[in-house]
């Protein structure tokens, strides 16, 4: 199977000029290709995972990644389909992130080789132009109609969108021409979203060179319910192991529902379609084995963080199950307690514990207290109380911030001062 049916039998082709040229080029030629990154966080996110994905197949399928990072047009703001302006941040601060953006990427692609990578920032030719050269050499070929027809323009003319933000699509499109007239690159891959900035890039190549580019639009990637793909609790999930743990990053992907599970693994792993083919009979015969979540889980993991980070983060998994949480990380016990029911201590509280059971609505009533201690039926931080007079202390407080107080087997509570 050549790359480009590899990648639409994976549900990873959106939009594309023109397909079956695009098809015939990646079929019988070696395509300098590139995908930009601008750096509005510190760190990237696993939105833009999937780009940086088809970055790696295609440069396994023997072409060449340019990854651009946007230096320059991180410091303006892309308004596609955002409701409102992006807040500008300070030359420094986007340098610091462009750097940080740069080190990520340079995890998932090939630095050797025939096709070796390359990392380019669009700062490098930005910063040496000056006003008047980019309005006569650049945006004299773009008209007003033809920008305001984009739809990530046309959805914030009600709102009001800035001129800063008006003219993104053209420094896009700029940033083709640039890559193209350097380095030869005729094929630009982003996600759906971009479709209007990239093909400004396209229309540009011709006016000013002649000559042919194509792109292609990733999918909206989405879970089973419709809901955009890549928040956990409502919160990004990074790629930084600072900012999502590589334990968090296991549990987000051995979480996923059954039903979006198989179609991860074509999405977001580089097993074969047969394999994952042969994991989805496998799953459908016993679907309470999770062997679909637990091979995302490994695949993904290992992928973004390493062997290493993937095997601490399901023996972290063995040890909060057994209940052992006094050597394990504070953030990585949180991240596994984020749906547990929490209760919060007064500042009068003096430690006693059938009265905190009772308060907490741990036990229904101090009788039933006294027999859950009695019996073994508590634990406090994954250590059997059956002392009535038991009296908590700092000793039982994790990181001085929370004690986990557990009841019978399965239940569980946060106790937080």
């Amino acid at each position: 199977m050549n790359i480009f049916d590899e990648l639409k039998a994976r549900g990873l082709i959106f939009q594309t000029t023109d397909e079956d040229a695009l098809k015939k080029t990646l079929t019988e030629t070696s395509v300098s290709f590139y995908t930009g990154y601008d750096p509005t966080a510190d760190s990237l996110h696993l939105g833009h995972l999937v780009p940086i994905l088809n970055m790696r197949r295609l440069q396994l399928a023997g072409h060449k990644p340019v990854a651009l990072v946007g230096g320059a047009t991180g410091m303006i703001g892309d308004p596609s389909f955002k409701d409102a302006e992006r807040s500008l941040q300070t030359a420094k601060t986007v340098e610091e992130w462009s750097e940080k953006i740069k080190n990520q990427l340079s995890r998932f692609l090939d630095f050797d080789g025939e096709n070796a990578a390359i990392v380019e920032n669009n700062y490098h030719w930005f910063s040496q132009m000056n006003v008047l050269d980019f309005l006569r050499d650049v945006g004299k070929h773009y008209t007003i109609n033809y920008m305001m027809s984009k739809e990530s323009v046309k959805k914030r003319i009600e709102t009001g969108i800035s001129y800063t933000e008006f003219a993104y699509q053209i420094l896009q499109g700029y940033d083709f021409y640039e890559l193209n007239e350097q380095y030869g690159v005729s094929l630009q891959i982003g996600g759906s979203d971009q479709w209007g900035n990239m093909i400004a890039g396209t229309d540009l190549i011709r006016k000013k060179s002649g000559n042919d580019t194509h792109v292609i639009t990733v999918p909206l990637i989405t879970d089973s319910t419709g809901k955009k793909f890549g928040k956990s609790e409502g919160n990004a999930v990074w790629l930084d192991a600072d900012k999502t743990s590589p334990y968090e990053f296991y549990q987000f992907w051995f979480n996923q529902e059954d039903a979006d599970a198989i179609n991860f693994l074509k999405i977001f792993t580089f097993l074969s379609l047969d394999e994952i083919d042969d994991i989805a009979k496998a799953f459908e015969a016993a679907p309470h084995e999770r062997l679909a979540q637990k091979t995302l889980a490994k695949e993904v993991v290992t992928l973004v963080h390493g062997v290493a980070a993937y095997e601490d983060a399901v023996e972290i998994s063995k040890q909060l199950f057994a209940g052992n949480y006094k050597n394990l990380d504070i953030k990585d016990i949180k991240s596994s307690l984020s749906n547990i029911p929490s209760y919060t201590v007064s500042d009068d509280f003096n430690g006693d514990l059938v009265l905190l059971l009772v308060e907490a609505k741990i036990s229904p009533s101090r009788r039933q207290a006294r027999e859950d201690i009695t019996t073994g039926a508590i634990r406090i931080n994954g250590e059997q109380i059956k002392d009535l007079d038991y009296t908590l202390s700092d000793a039982d407080k994790l990181a001085d911030e929370l004690t986990i107080i557990g009841r019978g087997k399965k239940k569980k509570f946060v106790i937080t001062y």
